[in-house]
């Protein structure tokens, strides 16, 4: 079972690697696009080479449309979509002071409670993104540039959390099988070293 949840979590965090290097291409595009524009309309490029600034600026150059709109959404996905081997990796920060005083048992125990904690918290997450998507694709509300409906970025970044949610849940129900058993269920090197 933990390979293929694992399997699940490196897939998404692959997918959102992909959309956040397409992301920082489609912004440095954008920039150049944007400076080399500035530049032809600039008074210097009027004054010595006008028609060809002019032609230049007629082909299009400048910032991408809707640069903004596609790196906002694409970004909330990104995150998302890093999320469920964030959580099944423990590499959630945490302060250990007093922990490495407590046995095995009780960390055992304190590590099960934090699992049920983030669980419940992930599932109430997803909801909610399920909630406000529900309710922009009710209302129709469209993107300002590239009108494209803002309910497909909920709907992108509701499959990030609903796949964490599911993380979490799983880890949840190994911890809690380990202190019921005793035995360790799941890899000694799950927890990241802070």
């Amino acid at each position: 079972m933990h390979v293929a949840v694992d399997r699940l979590a490196r897939f998404f965090a692959l997918v959102g690697g992909a959309v956040l290097a397409f992301l920082i291409l489609l912004t440095c595009i954008s920039i150049v696009g944007r400076l080399i524009n500035t530049l032809l309309q600039s008074d210097f490029s009027q004054t010595i080479l006008p028609a060809l600034s002019e032609t230049l600026i007629q082909t299009g150059i400048g910032p991408i449309n809707g640069d903004y709109e596609v790196v906002e959404a694409g970004v909330a996905f990104a995150i998302f979509a890093f999320l469920p081997l964030c959580q099944l990796r423990g590499a959630h920060a945490s302060v250990e002071v007093f922990t490495s005083f407590f046995s095995p048992r009780v960390n055992q125990v304190l590590r099960l409670a934090i699992s049920i904690v983030f669980a419940a918290v992930l599932i109430v997450m997803a909801w909610k993104l399920f909630d406000g998507m529900q309710s922009k694709r009710s209302s129709g509300q469209l993107t300002f540039s590239l009108q494209f409906p803002i309910w497909w970025a909920y709907a992108l970044s509701m499959s990030g959390a609903f796949v964490t949610a599911l993380v979490a849940i799983y880890l949840a129900v190994m911890r809690l099988t380990e202190v019921m058993t005793g035995v360790d269920r799941l890899p000694p090197d799950l927890e990241a070293n802070h």
